[in-house]
């Protein structure tokens, strides 16, 4: 498992305080909202605020963010794409 992702997963498990939840169930490719992780726009809320404060990284519209917020990987992809930008 890539390292970055690891402690992707591992912040949106604190961020969303998903207590009973490891960074190893949480399946790279699976969605984070409805059927994957069943996130909702309360934790899209906490997810946007949580990118900000730990990896300088704004979300400025819904445009931006649907794709980004497809996965973990597309997560980690669009954060490691903004941060080398």
């Amino acid at each position: 498992m890539d390292p970055f992702t690891t402690e992707l997963k591992a912040r949106i498990i604190e961020s969303l305080r998903l207590e009973d939840t490891t960074p190893e169930q949480i399946d790279d490719d699976a969605p984070l909202f409805g059927e994957g992780l069943g996130l909702d726009s309360i934790d899209a809320l906490e997810l946007v605020a949580m990118l900000e404060n730990q990896y300088h990284v704004v979300i400025k519209d819904l445009e931006v963010g649907r794709p980004a917020f497809q996965s973990v990987r597309a997560l980690a992809a669009f954060i490691q794409a903004k941060r080398a930008s």
